[in-house]
């Protein structure tokens, strides 16, 4: 059932507003008509309100119940049968109720009968506009609530894929951790506790972070570092990082918990084929007023693994990116003098 077009707020002044006016205006033209052929103002006056009173009530009769029933294919054959049906009725009525007051009067009658198809012609007009007002009005209502229900359906499919695809991420990072920790608590047992806590800390922000849809690059870098802090347990002195910012750029936005499987990927590509330390290189800045984060790892063409695809962690930023903002050109991969790059960019949510 939809809403009737006197129930919604914005119309409804402006409706019956209008409708008085016109019911107004056509009840004083009808009279004046009757006035012309010669009948008297009284009975002109009469006629002309219980006539356009009835059409009226027909009118708002097609108005609210058009809610109920709105055609489909059959809509055309629809107004023209209900105009029709509505027409004779009010006629029919209109005719009873002039009858029962002037039926002494054989003249008026006799002009009543004769000015029945007229009568008629003019309750059909009224009656078949009106239905066809009210089936532009349902129809469009009806269309704006389907793209309502689409883009609702739409969106919950959408979180709900932003949604899978955190999680993919995090069993990968969670099961390397345990087994670096488990390696840890024999030999260093200090370690392994310290790396419990901040596995822990780490943890209790991505629950948090799982509420969240946006973060600022300052809550960003904070849980970034968290994960770094972590994986420099695991790989001691040969992984080292660079961070490098400006104060302008902290409080721009970027879809939560997005830097972490890009440095994920990062470490993976430039430590799991070396011996030695390496550096991972991370940049932010603004360009044309969106953010630009630039990850950098070191590898070895001939050893590392990324020639043959960006890797589950770079896709799935690549689905994001795209599922927030429908464009595919947001993250970008290149290598370049044996490094890999990795650039993202996050335009602004205004």
């Amino acid at each position: 059932m939809h809403t009737s077009i006197i129930q919604n707020r914005k119309f409804k002044v402006v409706f019956f507003t209008t409708f008085i006016i016109w019911w107004i205006v056509w009840a004083i033209m009808h009279c004046i008509v009757l006035l012309g052929f010669g009948f008297k103002p009284s009975m002109a006056m009469v006629d002309s309100g219980i006539s356009n009173t009835l059409l009226a009530g027909a009118c708002l009769l097609i108005l609210n119940n058009m809610r109920y029933y709105l055609p489909k294919n059959e809509k055309y054959w629809y107004v023209l049968v209900i105009s029709i049906a509505l027409s004779s009725v009010w006629l029919f009525f209109v005719r009873i109720a002039l009858w029962a007051i002037y039926k002494t009067d054989e003249a008026y009658m006799n002009s009543l009968s004769q000015t029945s198809n007229i009568r008629f012609s003019i309750a059909f007009l009224l009656t078949g506009f009106m239905t066809m007002l009210s089936l532009l009005w349902y129809t469009q209502q009806e269309q704006k609530e389907t793209d309502d229900r689409n883009a609702d359906a739409e969106r919950l499919a959408k979180e709900a894929e932003l949604y899978k695809l955190r999680q993919q991420l995090q069993p990968h990072f969670l099961f390397n951790s345990l087994n670096s920790i488990s390696a840890l608590t024999g030999t260093q047992p200090e370690k392994a506790r310290h790396m419990i806590h901040q596995l822990s800390d780490f943890l209790r922000g991505t629950l948090k972070k799982d509420e969240q849809q946006w973060s600022t690059l300052m809550e960003e870098m904070e849980y970034l570092q968290l994960y770094l802090d972590i994986e420099k347990v695991r790989f001691g002195y040969r992984l080292q990082t660079t961070v490098t910012n400006n104060e302008a750029v902290l409080q721009m936005k970027l879809p939560s918990m997005l830097l972490q499987p890009i440095v994920e990927n990062a470490i993976k590509f430039g430590l799991y084929d070396t011996i030695g330390a390496v550096e991972i290189a991370i940049e932010a800045k603004e360009i044309d007023g969106q953010l630009q984060v630039i990850v950098q790892n070191p590898f070895d063409e001939e050893t590392a693994q990324p020639l043959q695809g960006t890797g589950f962690g770079l896709a799935s930023i690549q689905r994001r990116l795209y599922l927030l903002f429908a464009r595919q050109d947001l993250l970008q991969t290149r290598k370049e003098n044996n490094y890999f790059i990795t650039t993202i960019t996050i335009p602004q949510i205004v």
